[in-house]
């Protein structure tokens, strides 16, 4: 891989400014710890032509790592694409555990889906194909939905992050937590309005500025920004 291209994969999936540095970290901590069906998936999906799109393998390892501290048992997931996440999750989740999996492109989550029933956890997902908002608004006609939720996981269209909160903060219980993706934007959020970015970044800029704004002054929840991936931030519920 050319250096240009490598700095550009790099720089999309982590702010620390060295490459080696970043690729230290893949090698001695997440490549050796991650499962096969994870490496298989990861490799699948960088061929797909947006491939940009995926959760970075560190960040995978965190979600997994921080799905058993919770001992989560039922999860949401917005935004699957072809299903990394997805599968770290269900990894993560106790063979009774359950996923409610929503993205508008089934096409995308069928490519890693193969490898997720190879894996065994395919039973653990219920994959609903369509736009996430009227999913979340039927749950929350249903009164034992509310709560019911132990972790949520949000990476998908940036103009509904908002949106997905307002119903997520009472679908997942209290003491539950709530992730955001994407919440450092390609460092985006620190930078000048005028600074050159690509276009879709510049686009999707000021939803996740409103985003992060609207996060830090939710008196219902506490706040951990984390420079993982491309920016998560986790919130937990507390009232």
């Amino acid at each position: 891989m050319a250096a240009e291209s490598r700095h550009q994969e790099v720089g999309h999936k982590s702010l620390l400014q060295s490459d080696a540095l970043y690729q230290y970290i893949l090698e001695t901590s997440v490549y050796p710890r991650e499962p096969e069906s994870m490496r298989e998936l990861r490799e699948i999906t960088a061929k797909h032509p947006w491939n940009l799109m995926t959760t970075s393998a560190d960040e995978g390892q965190f979600l997994a790592l921080l799905l058993k501290l919770i001992a989560a048992k039922n999860t949401i997931e917005i935004g699957v694409f072809t299903g990394y996440s997805l599968l770290a999750t269900a990894l993560a989740l106790p063979h009774d555990g359950k996923i409610l999996a929503l993205d508008i492109n089934r096409e995308n989550y069928e490519i890693g889906l193969p490898v997720i029933e190879k894996a065994g956890v395919a039973h653990k997902i219920d994959f609903r194909e369509g736009p996430a908002l009227p999913v979340l608004d039927l749950l929350l006609e249903d009164e034992k939905s509310h709560g019911s939720f132990d972790f949520a996981f949000v990476d998908a269209d940036k103009d509904n992050y908002l949106n997905y909160h307002k119903r997520l903060i009472e679908l997942v219980k209290v003491g539950g937590v709530i992730g955001y993706d994407n919440t450092l934007w390609n460092g985006s959020v620190a930078a000048a309005p005028d600074a050159p970015m690509r276009k879709y970044v510049r686009h999707y800029r000021s939803f996740v500025l409103e985003l992060n704004k609207f996060l830090a002054a939710d008196p219902r929840i506490e706040i951990c920004q984390l420079p993982v991936g491309d920016g998560i931030t986790l919130c937990r519920r507390i009232s």
